[in-house]
């Protein structure tokens, strides 16, 4: 634990704090530089400042003796001061030898006032707060916090909170005092009902008040173990609170929506529907969990309530024919659908299936994207809006203004969590008739984990396809250094004369200073050098975000139709693209990518029946090791293939963002409770939620608001 630093000029007490609390200043009233900060840190309620926690904990409540000092403690001591002297040698510098009866230690400041030199004078009792390091002309502290001795010892630890520049600590602490004392925290959840979150021998209940203030200044008896790691009883609390606020807002969100009306897209009686004839004409059967996740989305469609449902499967696990069976649902009925893709490249994937299975049965299909050319865009947006087209297949280009559905009643999003929640609204307000909302259906390919369904997504339905369809050949990963890089180009080799093709991944397209890692450009380069030795021809193409769009295009077209042997591609590949003849995966610098993002990659090759494999191919760059999360994450994916169990681990690892993607633009929305190990704590907030919101409407309103404040607006896309 490190000591902070204070070159204010006098010690702690230097600092000014204006009359006017922060929190309370006229709106009119110019902000200060510190105030200013605590803007930018969010810090505008007063329950803000009381929600604002240390990062860390200082123990200025007792004094220790230098001679009972470790090397590495960070310690208060009171000393004389014995010499003062400014010293140019190696650099400017401010020494300062103090005794405390049983050592001398020398307290050293590279950066100093003229107002510090007269507070260390020769002759003055301090106090001194530093961390003591040894060396070979004795004890040092380097800029330690002092001020003078002779005050009482606070009662409590001193709390390092989180800051930016401009915002000193002592101005922050004063200022999350204030918040604190003037912030209204009576319980909005009846006492009693926390009472099964606390354990045996946690002393009783305790309210937010008595939370809050207990981790502002915690006791100089308290376990330190317990406050970082956030099992104390005062972190449970706060934990239960936020856990119940949000799902508080997500159960009032999903109660507001059930009161929307929806068209009903009710089963079709009569002559050979639609969804008959593609389930018959589908060249393989559906699976047992495909059968089921239908069945739920046609009993929601068929109800007068928007339907809102998420539907989750592994990678391969058949999400596509699931859609394309909910879009005939749809159209049966007489409706319109659309399906919205984050890449040209997933949504053309989508269009060219799409097409295959509803074209030879008469559905018009339409496809828009940002890079059509006028012509073919006009004639596309004529047949969405006179409801020729039936089904309309497109990037983000299907919510601009200029599209005009003529009954949209169904909307798809595959790979949601790739949309921020204005995107998913524009799509949502398509449907033009009065009164009407569309029916939701959300899709990814990146399983959910429970607590995070249970939490992040509980405004949601779930829907889960967990068995893959026969024939998925099972993926063999190798994780293997940078150093081993020609034998993995000789694995090409062979997988390139057995007929089979092969993907390389690089994480850049241009070299960077910061990270040493090949980029594509080069490894395409090298690859159609190295396989193309002694007279051999085998094509190596080379795919980026930078490329033209038609030339994107072609070159994943060649790809798919196997002229190409060898694809070299940054990420754009990472999901969507269906190759059968494709076998062999090669990641490089896999240490960089996350977990999540790995098992897509690897999800892009054992898609026919062909053995197939996943190289990580991982350097350490100058470091002598992997990094732990890295190793983790590695480690994981060679254990295993699947993508429930992948998905846990990358929560456990990652925390929620890389599931969560835009969905709650950019703002995760839980600061203090961690959803890997506060399972029961969200379970307890789920129960309790209903309860509150059926009985105790208005405490719930207030619950949420003093939590959330307008966040709880995310929520709703």
């Amino acid at each position: 634990m490190r000591a902070e630093v204070d070159l204010s000029g006098a010690g702690a007490q230097s600092v000014h704090m204006p009359k006017t609390p922060p929190a309370t200043r006229a709106p009119s009233t110019p902000l200060s530089a510190p105030q200013k900060a605590l803007h930018k840190l969010g810090l505008v309620r007063d329950i803000d400042l009381a929600l604002h926690l240390p990062l860390r904990y200082e123990d200025a409540t007792r004094i220790v003796k230098l001679r009972d000092a470790r090397e590495g403690d960070v310690v208060q001591i009171e000393a004389t001061v014995i010499a003062c002297d400014v010293s140019y040698r190696p650099r400017r510098q401010l020494l300062v030898e103090v005794d405390d009866g049983s050592e001398h230690c020398t307290l050293r400041f590279f950066s100093f006032y003229p107002s510090q030199i007269k507070a260390l004078e020769v002759g003055k009792r301090l106090r001194v707060r530093g961390e003591v390091r040894g060396g070979f002309l004795g004890r040092t502290m380097m800029h330690p916090s002092f001020e003078s001795a002779g005050g009482p010892l606070p009662a409590a630890l001193t709390p390092v909170y989180p800051t930016v520049a401009g915002l000193p600590q002592a101005y922050l602490r004063k200022a999350v005092l204030a918040g604190l004392a003037r912030a209204e925290l009576g319980d909005t959840f009846p006492p009693e009902d926390f009472a099964p979150l606390n354990g045996p021998g946690q002393g009783g209940i305790w309210t937010l008040r008595e939370a809050l203030a207990f981790l502002h200044h915690p006791t100089p008896d308290v376990s330190l173990d317990t406050l970082e790691d956030h099992s104390h009883p005062a972190w449970q609390r706060l934990k239960a609170e936020e856990l119940l606020a949000q799902q508080l807002s997500q159960l009032r969100s999903r109660r507001e929506r059930a009161a929307l009306r929806a068209p009903v897209l009710a089963p079709v009686s009569g002559p050979a529907p639609l969804y008959q004839r593609l389930q018959a004409a589908l060249p393989f059967a559906l699976t047992g969990a495909q059968q089921r996740v239908v069945t739920e989305i046609g009993t929601d469609l068929a109800l007068h309530k928007p339907m809102h449902r998420l539907l989750q499967g592994d990678v391969g696990a058949g999400k596509t024919v699931v859609a394309a069976l909910a879009a005939a649902l749809c159209i049966d009925a007489g409706w319109q659908c659309a399906l919205m893709a984050p890449t040209e490249i997933l949504a053309e994937q989508h269009f060219r299936k799409l097409l295959g299975w509803l074209e030879p049965l008469g559905v018009t299909t339409a496809w828009l994207t940002g890079t059509q050319k006028t012509k073919e865009r006009r004639t596309m947006l004529a047949l969405i809006a006179s409801g020729e087209a039936r089904l309309v297949i497109g990037t983000h280009a299907i919510i601009q203004s200029k599209v005009e559905f003529h009954q949209l009643a169904l909307a798809i999003i595959d790979e949601q969590h790739r949309f921020g929640v204005a995107q998913r609204l524009a799509l949502r307000n398509k449907l033009l008739t009065d009164g009407l909302e569309p029916h939701m259906l959300m899709m990814t390919a990146t399983p959910i984990p429970r607590t995070l369904a249970m939490s992040y997504y509980a405004d949601l339905d779930v829907s889960t396809i967990d068995e893959l369809p026969p024939g998925r050949t099972p993926i063999v990963t190798k994780v293997v250094q940078e150093a081993r890089r020609h034998e993995v180009i000789d694995r090409i080799r062979s997988q390139v004369a057995q007929g089979r093709q092969v993907y390389w991944v690089c994480p850049l397209i241009e070299e960077s200073e910061m990270l040493d890692l090949s980029n594509a450009t080069e490894t395409h380069a090298e690859l159609s050098a190295a396989l193309n030795e002694g007279g051999a021809s085998v094509a190596v193409g080379l795919l980026h975000s930078r490329m033209p769009p038609d030339e994107k295009k072609a070159v994943m077209a060649a790809f798919v139709q196997g002229s190409l042997s060898v694809l070299v591609s940054t990420t754009v590949i990472e999901v969507g693209v269906d190759v059968p003849n494709a076998s062999l995966m090669v990641i490089e610098n896999a240490q960089r990518f996350g977990l999540s993002q790995l098992h897509q990659l690897r999800g892009r090759v054992g898609r026919g029946a062909a053995a197939s494999a996943c190289v990580l191919l991982y350097s350490t760059g100058e470091a002598p090791r992997l990094g732990e999360a890295a190793r983790e994450r590695l480690k994981a994916m060679a254990q295993t293939n699947d993508g429930f169990e992948i998905a846990r681990r990358d929560l456990e690892i990652r925390g929620p963002g890389e599931f969560l993607g835009a969905r709650q633009s950019g703002d995760a929305m839980l600061r203090f409770a961690d959803l890997a190990t506060d399972g029961h704590i969200l379970d307890w907030a789920r129960r309790e939620a209903p309860r509150l919101l059926d009985h105790y409407p208005a405490l719930a309103h207030k619950h949420v608001q003093r939590w959330l404040g307008g966040k709880s607006d995310f929520l709703k896309a």
